[in-house]
């Protein structure tokens, strides 16, 4: 499990407190909040819940108050105001508030990652060099330090002044990742985004499927397209996601047919059909193994606490 123990930290408080005033006086309520700053979304939520799932995209997560667990694969991570979370490549996971109350509600700052602004600077800065063979989560957690809250701080104030925003937005943005680029971790992050890396490859793989996960998966085929051989896309894709494509695949699977038997009502042999199972046997167990309980029941206790 990859964890913190929250210290104290006289250098953010004051940061941390502000952030969690202006957040409190721009949101209506619980929930994910969208911005006049389109990669900008503040999330505010009173009280623990339970494990939810879902696909995250690459995005910066700042945790202002409160705390949130996080699920990948076997994988378990706990951050708090103290870390951040950043997720480079989209991987589905499942996560939880862990603390919150009505008088200390979750608080998150999530910033989408736009590839493109990343390759961007990795072209312009002068940052250190990528080690050869970096191998690393495509999510990973790390202490927040007082600069990269300050530029986040800036970014969040601007939304009292939205004159200001198309001027100063892009400057605090490019602040922001140039800064996560440069962290203890950045090379993780550079990594994907450098045209012709294997991590960069892999992510080619991890968009395919994404968009194909319907279609049987032949890692041949995939690996071909994305050039890398059969053992090297098994290996490294492996090391970014903590599934294997197969793994990854499955998971697209489950997770949507969950959404279509919850948000649309399909029944559960056509939901199966929709995402790629052709035995209706093998989707309620491989249901069941993902989300603890065949699909028949676990739309019965969604729909009980709805």
């Amino acid at each position: 499990m990859n964890s913190f123990v929250s210290p104290s930290d006289g250098d953010t408080s004051a940061q941390r407190a502000e952030l969690a005033r202006l957040v409190e006086g721009a949101v209506s309520g619980d929930g994910m909040h969208p911005t006049a700053i389109e990669p900008l979304h503040l999330i505010r939520c009173a009280k623990p819940g339970e494990m939810t799932y879902g696909l995250h995209k690459p995005a910066l997560c700042v945790i202002v108050q409160g705390g949130k667990e996080v699920r990948l694969a076997d994988e378990l991570y706990r951050y708090d105001p103290l870390h951040y979370l950043v997720v480079s490549v989209t991987l589905p996971v499942a996560g939880c508030v862990i603390r919150a109350s009505s008088d200390e509600p979750y608080i998150c700052i999530r910033l989408d990652i736009d590839p493109s602004l990343i390759a961007g600077l990795v072209a312009e800065a002068s940052l250190p060099p990528t080690p050869k063979d970096t191998e690393g989560r495509g999510l990973y957690l790390d202490r927040i330090d007082a600069p990269l809250l300050d530029a986040t701080l800036r970014l969040v104030r601007l939304l009292s002044n939205p004159n200001d925003i198309p001027v100063l937005a892009p400057l605090a943005l490019r602040e922001i990742f140039y800064r996560l680029l440069c962290g203890p971790q950045g090379h993780h992050l550079q990594a994907v985004a450098l045209q012709g890396s294997q991590s960069h490859r892999v992510n080619d793989a991890i968009e395919w499927l994404n968009h194909n996960y319907v279609e049987p998966l032949r890692i041949e085929e995939l690996a071909r397209r994305v050039n890398l051989s059969s053992s090297s896309l098994h290996h490294r894709f492996k090391a970014l996601t903590a599934m294997s494509p197969l793994q990854y695949q499955k998971q697209l699977r489950l997770q949507e047919a969950r959404r279509l038997l919850v948000a649309e009502g399909l029944e559960v042999s056509a939901a199966g059909y929709r995402v790629g199972y052709e035995s209706p046997s093998q989707f309620s167990r491989e249901y069941s193994r993902l989300f603890g309980a065949s699909p028949v029941k676990d739309l019965a206790r969604l729909r009980n606490s709805a």
